[in-house]
């Protein structure tokens, strides 16, 4: 059940309306009992400053209100960025909000993670259906942060966006992966680069979402979801509800709002990655969210002034790995399978679909990097380089009548081609 929705048909939604759908929805539900609210960290667009007041506000009479920041593997943030991503300054924690606890995922320490069982080896198989492989896991150990087992309820607040692994994002995804043990996480983004970017992204009932749900009803925590669906950093629709209900209402606008229909492919597209991409970990959308409005043989620039790390937390296993395609890794499993599967799935997303010809990878589209990391490492990680301080962001605009695109923000909207199914 979806017990208030609003959505904006011109514009984006005023706090008021926000509120009042907030005040429907929640007030009163969960007097005296202790509640955790999950949600994402920067590298999403969300008002979430203004959310999280209302929240608090509404919530005034539970005997505890937490909130939790969904990080999957992203790096855990300080006091002072988990201030920064709430809207508030050290003296409103001190004078106002000093009861709210504010917390980080731990995905990498097993003391703050539990099991509610595992995906045995036959279910894996006929979540993934199609997509199944035998470099998947056989079982799945299904550990999720203690936590989510500690409170009498759970609400997950978070956007809905087209999503290269689960197809859209938000929902139960805030669960698995985030706030979820390296298995699930492995296990769902493995499963997704098997699955394919093209073929995943913007679709709402892929293998990977249907093992998520899988390892959500494991949970008997009782979860409420606040799906949001954003247009810039502005609310233009808010579902809540029931977890699925919710969820599937926001893929569904999202699947209206955040998706460019394009009448022919590209063959050169400068796509800017925001600032709140700063790992080309998340910096990568700028190339999911085109691959499939691309030419064969076409080229994605990801252009990222500011980037200068490939991942605080991966960064390691990705030099080792480089960016490849999926046949790449597939046709010479034992030397690459030590390398964790969300970092192999990483990998693929980047470099896009291709195929391999006589041992030799011939991708579908070219990947190349302008940021602040350089020509050398750009070059072991198997991908193009571009100086950025060379690129006139001008020159790429309005050339779209010559197959030449500029997104001046990449990451949320993503772009596909009329009349082909991709």
């Amino acid at each position: 059940m979806i017990d208030a929705q609003i959505v904006a048909t011109v514009g984006a939604l005023s706090e008021e309306s926000v509120r009042q759908a907030l005040e429907q929805a929640l007030a009163g539900r969960w007097r005296g009992q202790k509640v955790l609210a999950l949600i994402p960290d920067h590298t999403r667009s969300l008002p979430l400053p203004m959310l999280f007041r209302n929240i608090v506000d509404i919530l005034h009479d539970v005997r505890q209100l937490d909130f939790m920041a969904a990080l999957g593997t992203h790096p855990p943030l300080s006091e002072e960025r988990l201030l920064q991503l709430i809207g508030i300054t050290p003296e409103e924690r001190a004078a106002r909000f000093h009861k709210i606890g504010l917390l980080n995922h731990h995905w990498d320490d097993p003391s703050a993670l539990t099991s509610l069982g595992v995906i045995e080896a036959e279910e894996v198989k006929a979540l993934a259906g199609g997509s199944w492989h035998a470099s998947l896991p056989e079982r799945v150990d299904i550990c999720i942060n203690q936590a989510a087992l500690d409170y009498d309820h759970i609400l997950i607040i978070g956007p809905t966006f087209p999503h290269e692994v689960v197809g859209f994002s938000g929902g139960a995804k805030y669960l698995f992966p985030g706030i979820s043990g390296p298995q699930v996480i492995n296990a769902t983004h493995w499963l997704g680069a098997l699955a394919g970017v093209v073929g995943t992204i913007g679709v709402k009932d892929t293998p990977v979402r249907a093992m998520i749900h899988a390892a959500a009803a494991r949970l008997k925590t009782p979860t409420t979801l606040a799906a949001l669906v954003v247009e810039g950093h502005d609310l233009c629709g808010m579902f809540i509800g029931d977890l699925l209900e919710a969820w599937r209402a926001a893929a569904d606008l999202s699947a209206q709002r955040h998706i460019r229909w394009c009448e022919k492919p590209f063959q050169r597209v400068l796509s800017c990655a925001p600032p709140m991409y700063d790992e080309l970990w998340t910096a990568g959308k700028a190339m999911y969210k085109l691959e499939p409005a691309v030419a064969p043989g076409g080229e994605v620039i990801i252009y990222a002034p500011h980037l200068e790390v490939v991942s605080h937390v991966h960064g390691r296993y990705i030099y080792e790995a480089g960016y490849h395609i999926l046949p790449y890794f597939l046709n010479d499993w034992e030397r690459c399978k030590h390398i964790p599967l969300g970092v192999l799935a990483h990998s693929t997303h980047v470099r896009g679909a291709g195929v391999m010809v006589n041992g030799v990878e011939k991708p579908n589209v070219r990947v190349t990097l302008a940021s602040k990391i350089s020509a050398a490492d750009c070059a072991r990680l198997n991908l193009g380089y571009l100086n950025p301080a060379e690129i006139n962001a001008a020159d790429w605009q309005e050339r779209e009548a010559e197959g030449i695109l500029y997104v001046p923000r990449a990451g949320e909207i993503l772009f596909r081609l009329k009349n082909t199914g991709v």
